[in-house]
């Protein structure tokens, strides 16, 4: 027999449908039993349906019933309830968001905020309170440092699958193609997602291995999310896995590197250093000698090479706790 939800249940329900409903376009029932069902609220499609027909003869809210699916949204001067209203200011911050985060969120939990990022681009597109905020988004723009790529494609559905078994800590299946086009499959342990330039990595474990890999998105020809759950390693950590030069194509070698550079090309290093024990000294001839402790890896490499003739007497030993090296 089916368990009646209870009067707190149904008041959740109704707070949260009253959220997502927009105020100048129609939503339907299913859009808001997909983005429910995102957010972690399982409900059936009827029982949505049933509860839109209540709050609609409830709340100052319009049913487009003139053809299936219905659509639902506040009517134009409605005072609605301050829950489903969104400040210019968090309408400002949620498009940003939509904007520069939508690859490090999980994709049930970007689909499930579908209703609030439509409000908020409406909020600062239709009042003319909103002039400022709105300007903002003109105003501000995230640059590379190296140049521009378009992002490789990824097979539809595979982002989601992977953030979704990252976010509940579930196992993936997958079937990866390596940079020779051998595909293999596996089942792995997703433990972090980066994004570095144009492209993102899954860092996992391989099953029956202790050992983390990066694996490109963009390379996964599927990706299955398993109903078995794993205990997340607790000594691994994203951030050391990025310090330890992993995603430049490094082993965690930490060197103590001195190199000689033109004044000009080397000038930025003196505003933003290689490292906090970094150390530089003005030669008499227009260079710069500098001395750092970084991580060894294929991105330093290609980092120094793109200096050419500009950089000479470029030297790599063992890290030590203290040197001088000759500056």
């Amino acid at each position: 027999m089916t368990r009646r939800p209870d009067t707190a249940e149904t008041v959740h329900l109704a707070l949260e449908l009253l959220r997502r409903i927009p105020r100048n376009r129609k939503i339907s029932a299913t859009e808001l039993h997909e983005q429910l069902c995102s957010a972690g609220l399982q409900r059936d499609l009827r029982t949505i349906q049933r509860q839109l027909e209540m709050l609609s003869t409830q709340f100052d809210i319009e049913r487009d019933d003139r053809s299936k699916p219905y659509g639902y949204r506040w009517k134009e001067r409605a005072n609605g309830l301050s829950v489903p209203m969104l400040s210019e200011q968090e309408s400002l911050l949620l498009t940003l968001a939509e904007q520069y985060l939508q690859k490090l969120l999980p994709a049930s939990l970007m689909k499930s905020m579908d209703g609030f990022f439509a409000q908020a681009r409406s909020n600062l597109a239709s009042s003319e309170k909103s002039g400022q905020a709105r300007d903002w988004l003109s105003k501000v723009r995230v640059i590379g440092t190296t140049q521009p790529l378009l992002p490789p494609s990824i097979k539809p559905g595979i982002f989601e699958s992977v953030s979704n078994a990252l976010y509940g800590d579930h196992w993936l299946r997958i079937d990866y193609k390596n940079a020779n086009g051998k595909v293999n499959s596996a089942e792995v342990m997703p433990l972090g997602l980066a994004q570095q330039g144009p492209r993102l990595y899954l860092v996992c474990r391989y099953r029956s291995y202790d050992n983390e890999r990066s694996l490109a998105l963009h390379r996964l020809q599927k990706a299955e999310i398993s109903s078995m759950r794993f205990e997340r390693p607790k000594e691994f950590r994203l951030d050391r896995y990025d310090d330890d030069g992993r995603f430049g194509f490094g082993n965690g070698r930490r060197i103590r590197l001195t190199f000689e550079i033109e004044n000009d090309a080397g000038l930025h290093l003196t505003e933003s250093p290689l490292s906090s024990d970094q150390r530089v000294r003005r030669l008499h001839d227009g260079w710069l000698a500098i001395a750092a402790t970084v991580t060894e890896t294929e991105v330093l490499d290609w980092w120094l090479l793109g200096f050419g003739t500009r950089i000479r007497k470029i030297r790599r030993s063992a890290a030590r706790v203290s040197s001088k090296d000759g500056l």
